[in-house]
């Protein structure tokens, strides 16, 4: 049996489509035409066609046969004037029926153990899924909430319910990992999880040997001074003058001119003692101080720059390892320290004779180099754990997993055990079904075989005949045709009548064909099949009677399966026709068996939905389905509103009450009330009289909603309040 009918992207059935759910054995839909009733029942008729590939069907057990008859049903039996044979048992000897009815019986009754037997699979299906939610609840709420935040990194993956219950349950089996305290697992988190560590560049080392070794020169603290056996030295050195003297040999001229008091006293005698005073020695001494100096203001430039440097970049670094803050400091003494050698090194040019005691930068390079390297030592350690990353992490998170689950081992034991349990129920289960089915697909067999043996076509022919004849049908009758298997309709005089039949005789004849192929099959083997019967506007085109007849004979049908009377499991039908409806819908003193359910589909805004009532039948009459579309306008597509308003102002007042539209407007008082009213009837005609244009697709919600109240103003204001509240479904105010 068919649970549910799942329709979309087909026709006037859109992406979200309709559910027709909770499906009984008898159905009930009602719709207008063009509101999709055909697209469903061809969509039964072949579920499997490529243009339904998003349609879909929930059935209750297996599927089975489903027979639907519809306009489509109509061309393919009865276009080529031919229908096809149906076979029943009609020619089958008592005996045989008896053979094949009990085994039928067996197999029904297979067929019925196995259903149970499904059934008691699902219930305890339906207990491991309860069991299996319940415990993945408990895993989420007792475990990840409990360590998401201290073990996130490690249950990356696993951030769903499911995900992370299957995972608890993996590695309750398979993980080996060493069990590690909570305490060494949150310790070792802190180093391995969080942002991975990236592998940093190791600080290069200050090269400052040479600075200290000109630094330690003698040449500094060295009175570099002239020859004493010069003539001019004593003079010289009492006076101390030597740096004065040696400073104002750049300014002598070639002539006797002093370059100090611009007298003539300057003598080749005196450049010659000059000259010799101011010796190689001397020349030499003072040359290396000025390459001394110079080299270590060039060592120094560059050494600042490169401490500069450093600092800089390791203020840019997110993964600096130096400290920073006595760097600085440090660096800042050293560059005073340096500006003070400088100072006096330039001294040392100017006045050699004097002896200059440089500051020794030796303790703070020290200090610098100690920073560095113990910045190293932590990069080092970063790059070695960057450099196992992957092991590490791996290790910790099998860790983790492992506390998780030894933490909660009471509770995961219990549940795989009671899992297990439920599985093996589940498994003795399913084969015992497969025993049934196996049993029944051999009973079947059996059935097929007898059934072919003693099938024919000939008592369709004779109860299709039958039927036509009590229902008045005496020009025409069902005959076989020339090919084996098939039959023709012949007229009284022999001829074939495809050609002259009315088209509400096809529909007839095709309808009795169709509940002919209910009941038995197109081939001896199908005779005994159970099915489904889906059957659309079997009344098209008929008049009353045969409307009636009908009727009849679907309520026959319809009762059987209620009471689980033969091979036929499910119906269902849809109608355009309220009266049919009302008909085949009618049980009278017949309330055997389950209820049917009803239906009603609508096309809304060029959009099908369909709407259940359940077991309320909600199809009286055709005014009172005019009232239902009231009731439920917002259902509805606003443009039908105005007409359905119409109809029944029209059918209650101007037909049954013989009022015209000044008497309605008259039962107002105030001449605003009558205008309002007046309006209303205007806006009702329009809506029914007219085509809407493209820029006008329905009617807004509040101009419903007020003339909807006028409407119902109409009815207490003619003194019909009582009519108007009985047909809204409403209780006396």
């Amino acid at each position: 049996m068919i649970k549910s009918i799942s329709i979309k992207q087909i026709a006037t059935f859109d992406n979200d489509g309709t559910t027709i759910d909770n499906l009984k054995k008898v159905n009930f839909i009602y719709g207008a035409n063009g509101c999709g009733k055909t697209t469903l029942s061809n969509y039964l008729h072949d579920i499997e066609e490529t243009k339904f590939e998003h349609c879909s069907l929930d059935w209750e057990s297996e599927p089975i046969k489903t027979l639907v008859y519809n306009k489509e049903f109509r061309t393919r039996n009865f276009g080529n004037g031919k229908l096809g044979g149906v076979f029943t048992l009609g020619e089958a000897t008592a005996d045989q029926i008896q053979v094949i009815e009990e085994k039928g019986t067996l197999l029904k009754e297979l067929k019925t153990e196995r259903i149970k037997k499904n059934e008691t699979l699902e219930g305890i299906s339906k207990k491991k899924d309860e069991l299996i939610i319940t415990f993945k609840e408990f895993c989420w709420s007792n475990i990840y909430k409990k360590y998401e935040t201290t073990f996130k990194d490690a249950f990356v993956g696993f951030q769903n319910k499911e995900k992370f219950k299957s995972k608890i349950l993996l590695d309750t089996k398979n993980n080996t990992s060493d069990l590690k305290q909570l305490d060494y697992l949150k310790e070792k988190s802190k180093t391995v999880f969080g942002e991975r560590p990236e592998n940093i560049p190791l600080l290069s080392s200050i090269q400052f040997a040479r600075i200290i070794e000109i630094e330690q020169s003698s040449i500094w603290q060295k009175i570099i001074i002239g020859k004493a056996d010069v003539n001019i030295a004593k003079l010289i050195q009492k006076l101390n003058i030597n740096d004065w003297v040696n400073q104002g040999q750049s300014y002598l001229q070639e002539d006797q001119t002093c370059p100090f008091c611009q007298e003539n006293t300057i003598t080749e005698d005196f450049k010659n003692q000059l000259v010799s005073f101011f010796d190689g020695e001397f020349i030499e001494d003072i040359k290396t101080i000025k390459n001394l100096r110079e080299e270590y203001l060039l060592l120094t430039s560059n050494l600042i720059n490169e401490l500069n440097q450093l600092e800089t970049n390791q203020k840019n670094d997110k993964n600096n390892k130096l400290e920073l803050e006595k760097y600085s400091a440090y660096l800042k003494t050293l560059i005073s320290q340096i500006t003070a050698n400088k100072e006096l090194l330039s001294n040392k040019v100017k006045e050699p004779s004097r002896s200059v005691e440089l500051i020794n930068l030796d303790e703070q390079f020290e200090l610098i180099s100690i920073l560095i390297g113990n910045a190293n030592s932590e990069i080092t350690k970063n790059n070695l754990i960057v450099s196992n990353y992957n092991t590490e992490r791996e290790t910790l998170i099998k860790h983790v997993w492992k506390y998780c689950c030894n933490e909660f081992t009471t509770q995961i034991t219990k549940f795989n055990a009671d899992n297990s349990g439920i599985e093996t129920g589940i498994t003795a289960l399913k084969s015992q079904i497969q025993e049934k089915l196996n049993a029944c697909n051999t009973l079947d067999t059996e059935i097929k075989y007898l059934s072919k043996n003693v099938t024919s076509i000939q008592p369709a022919i004779d109860e299709i005949n039958r039927l036509l004849i009590n229902y008045g049908f005496v020009n025409f009758k069902i005959v076989p045709a020339t090919e084996d298997g098939f039959y023709q309709i012949q007229r009284e005089d022999g001829t074939i009548a495809e050609k002259t039949l009315s088209e509400g005789e096809v529909t007839f004849i095709t309808f009795l064909y169709y509940l002919q192929l209910t009941k038995g099959g197109l081939n001896g083997e199908s005779v005994n099949d159970e099915r489904i019967l889906v059957i659309d506007d079997p009344i098209s085109s008929l008049d009353s009677n045969v409307l009636f007849i009908v009727s009849t004979l679907v309520k026959e049908i319809a009762k059987k399966i209620k009471t689980d009377e033969g091979n036929i499991k499910q119906l269902i039908l849809l109608t355009h026709n309220v009266y049919f409806h009302k008909e085949v819908s009618y049980e009278g003193l017949n309330r055997r068996g389950q209820k049917p359910s009803f239906w009603i589909l609508r096309k809304n805004n060029n959009q099908s939905i369909i709407h259940s009532y359940g077991e309320q039948n909600p199809i009286q009459s055709s005014y009172e389905l005019l009232w239902r579309e009231i009731k439920e306008w917002e259902h509805n597509s606003g443009i039908t509103i105005q007409n359905t308003m119409r109809r029944i102002l029209e059918n209650f007042y101007s037909i049954l009450g013989n009022k015209r539209d000044d008497f309605l407007i008259n039962k107002f008082e105030s001449r605003e009330e009558k205008d309002i009213c007046r309006s209303l009837l205007s806006w009702t005609n329009e809506g029914s009289h007219t085509l809407p244009d493209d820029l006008y697709i329905e009617a807004p919600d509040d101009t419903i909603v007020k003339y909807i109240e006028v409407f119902k103003n109409i009815f207490y204001h003619t003194e019909n309040k009582g009519h108007y509240l009985m047909m809204m479904g409403i209780e006396d105010e």
